[in-house]
């Protein structure tokens, strides 16, 4: 089960200075199917197939591993636009952790946060750091099965 909360950052000079100092990795995903979602993401140098069921603030959520050559098969298969992204990981504090994705290609400039959570109380007791802009998690309308569509 997967619990998260998206935030859009709206004010990139707003982000903490030093963000680029924490460990990141370079994403590139695409969508073979968006309801159910199914995802093929590269991440470095692991690869992944992605199945999440439905749901905004919870859903279901199974990651297998893929060869890379089943990667770049699967990927030629994608539909839509094929999301590129940098994801910083950034420490917060009761072992937290921000997803900072800053997006490339078809959408540089979007920059959204995301923080997973083991229940959904902890996730609805969340109080977001100030620099977090507005809470989408409920719009739906930047999850990236949607961002892949399009919007």
């Amino acid at each position: 089960m997967e619990i998260e909360r998206k935030y859009l950052i709206d004010r990139p000079e707003c982000l903490p200075e030093n963000y680029k100092a924490f460990p990141s990795h370079h994403i590139e995903q695409g969508y073979l199917c968006t309801s159910p979602v199914v995802r093929v993401r590269k991440s470095d140098d692991e690869y992944y197939l992605t199945y999440k069921g439905k749901g905004l603030l919870a859903r279901e959520e199974y990651n297998l591993p893929l060869t890379k050559e089943a990667y770049e098969h699967l990927i030629q298969k994608a539909d839509g636009i094929v999301l590129t992204k940098r994801r910083y990981l950034i420490p917060l504090e009761g072992g937290l952790i921000i997803e900072l994705d800053i997006f490339e290609g078809v959408y540089a400039g979007l920059i959204l946060a995301e923080v997973e959570f083991s229940s959904l109380e902890e996730a609805q007791q969340f109080t977001p750091p100030a620099w977090f802009g507005q809470d989408v998690t409920f719009s739906g309308e930047y999850q990236n099965s949607k961002l892949s569509a399009g919007r």
